[in-house]
Formats: C-alpha cells, structure tokens, sequence
C-alpha cells in the first residue's frame, strides 16, 4: 500500500484505513512542515463541532465557521490556514496558494469587515507532529499514504474528505475507500 510519493511540505497524508488512533481515524493531514528534524501538520476532516464565535472574544457571529481538531500536540492554541497570502502579516506559504498563520488580529478586522470568506480560512485547535524519523518510520509500517492535496481540499468542509483523497490515488488505492470502518461490520 506504500505510495511512491514522499512526505513534504504542501502534501497530505491519508491515514490507512484501519489506524485505531483516534486522533487519525480516517483522516486526512496537510503537512505545513517536513524536514529532517520532523514533520508539522493539520488533521483537515476532524470538526469539533464547536464554531470561532465559541473560542474568540470579539462578537464573530455572522462568520460562522466550525473549528477542527488539527492533531493531539498543542490543544490550547488556536492556528489557521487560509488563502489570503501577504494580506495577513507574518503568515508562510505552505502550500500553491495556502498559507499558514500570521497576524491574528488583521484575521479578525477582515472578518469583522466582512472581507473574508469562509471558504478562504479553516481554523485548528492543536496540531500534528512528529520527531525526526517517526512520520517516515509510520510510512513504512503502512500507517499512512502521501498524497497530492489541491486548495479545494484544504478548505473544504465535506465530511468524506478521507474517501475523495483515497479515490485521487487512482484505481489502485480505491477499493481502501469502501473498507468499512469496523471490518466485524463487512
């Protein structure tokens, strides 16, 4: 099941689809750092089903956007991806056209504003890591398979983002979308 694509900053990582961690069932991970002192990334499919309004202070009602468990490292900060480039200070590409924080409050003048749009930000609570080796060592042990990620994929909030990923890997992986999440149930 091994992809011949390498991990790296802008890809994803779908989880195979019997990984019992709880923290990567079936999910799918946007890699915003790779490099030989580890991996850094945010788990896109994992809502919390709480919204910003719940965890801001400022009065974000109108912009009702879900917040996502972004991975198990880190759960009391706050991060975000978005599209909006040099508009917000201090944020990194990490991705064709995806950035990866900057400024929190231009985030929050633009969407008092009115100025931005849903679809050009999703926002974390924690992230994913891993040490030097671990994410290539979780590769080999078939835990995950790297793939090509498009913005749409990023930004979007469709439940079977799993499934779709696994089916972009061609005919060969897209059998592994209709495994049943708990083989006693086939």
């Amino acid at each position: 099941m091994l992809s011949k694509l390498k991990p790296a900053k802008g890809r994803i990582l779908i989880s195979e689809p019997f990984m019992v961690d709880p923290s990567f069932k079936r999910s799918v991970v946007f890699l915003t750092d790779h490099d030989e002192k580890g991996s850094v990334g945010f788990v896109l499919n994992q809502p919390l089903g709480i919204n910003l309004k719940d965890v801001v202070d400022e009065d974000v009602t109108g912009f009702n956007v879900p917040i996502y468990c972004g991975g198990p490292v880190q759960q009391d900060m706050l991060h975000f991806l978005h599209t909006l480039g040099e508009i917000i200070p201090d944020s990194v590409q990490v991705g064709d056209g995806i950035y990866w924080g900057g400024d929190f409050d231009t985030i929050i003048t633009l969407i008092l504003n009115q100025q931005i749009q849903s679809s050009q930000i999703k926002f974390f609570i924690g992230y994913s890591g891993w040490s030097e080796e671990q994410l290539n060592e979780e590769i080999v042990d078939n835990n995950w398979i790297v793939g090509r990620v498009q913005q749409n994929d990023v930004f979007d909030q469709e439940e079977n983002l799993w499934k779709r990923a696994i089916k972009k890997l061609g005919a060969k992986y897209a059998h592994i979308a209709n495994f049943p999440e708990n083989p006693m149930m086939n």
